[in-house]
């Protein structure tokens, strides 16, 4: 499980002295439990490992904007800082698919929904999320299904 992963992770870092990774592995530590906490009210979700790509997933999106105001603004070690933080949290996700093979998919899905025009993007976006979405970056997933839908 890569929750398990992430504490053998933080335990490694603190024991290597590596302030910087300790501090990102216990933020990624600290996002799971919040979204744990979100999730008491809810019924337990059926695949914990999902619901942690999620988050792993929203924090890299979050990061990598926060890259891009930082290099307009600027803030070169800034941007660098969240750059750092990025390469962490990718090493626990799981192994995302390339462009050909998500394109694949994508189609897969368009043909299995029967999706004929852009009307239908949502309702093959959320077929791809629940397939594919820890393989996926949904944000460039939603360019490919529309470029399936319109061509």
């Amino acid at each position: 499980m890569i929750r398990d992963s992430l504490k053998a992770a933080q335990v490694s870092a603190m024991k290597a002295g590596d302030k910087e990774r300790t501090a990102a592995v216990r933020l990624i530590l600290a996002k799971i439990k919040d979204r744990d906490i979100e999730l008491r009210t809810q019924a337990a979700p059926a695949d914990d490992d999902a619901m942690v790509t999620e988050v792993l997933q929203k924090m890299i999106k979050q990061r990598r904007e926060s890259i891009a105001m930082y290099e307009q603004g600027g803030r070169a070690e800034l941007a660098a800082q969240e750059a750092a933080e990025v390469a962490v949290i990718e090493e626990f996700l799981p192994a995302q698919m390339d462009e050909a093979a998500a394109k694949a998919a994508i189609a897969k899905v368009v043909a299995d929904t029967g999706a004929a025009s852009l009307k239908d993007m949502g309702k093959v976006m959320a077929e791809v999320k629940s397939r594919h979405g820890s393989e996926l970056d949904m944000s460039k997933a939603s360019a490919w299904v529309k470029e399936a839908l319109a061509g």
